[in-house]
């Protein structure tokens, strides 16, 4: 079993930033990869980047170049962290942490969830 805890989020105005934290403990050697999730209200959601054991990176299209995705990897947790910048009203949403193991497809674990809001 693996624990995602979050920590982060906040109201901030348009052009702002924010970093969001995901502490990972439990069976932390079998996570690989691990991601941020959003969900705005009434919409689906949505994967917005993800970062494998070995740093590889990957990141929707609305957020490249203003999100950044990193990793600390410790003896007893993980961490992963969303550097947001540049914000926008359009990215507010509620961010969630998640995390797979290395013999699974999907996203089998889930953090709390921090909401973010971004004011105009």
């Amino acid at each position: 079993q693996v624990q995602l805890v979050e920590s982060g989020g906040g109201l901030v105005q348009s052009g702002g930033s924010l970093r969001l934290s995901c502490a990972a403990s439990g069976s932390i050697f079998s996570i690989n990869t691990m991601g941020w999730y959003r969900q705005a209200p009434a919409r689906q959601r949505e994967l917005v980047a993800t970062i494998s054991s070995r740093k590889s990176t990957n990141y929707v299209d609305s957020v490249k170049g203003r999100f950044t995705i990193s990793r600390d990897n410790a003896k007893n947790t993980v961490t992963v962290y969303l550097q947001m910048n540049s914000l926008k009203p359009e990215d507010t949403a509620v961010y969630y942490c998640a995390a797979r193991e290395y013999y699974r497809s999907s996203f089998s674990y889930w953090g709390q969830g921090a909401k973010v809001t971004v004011s105009s």
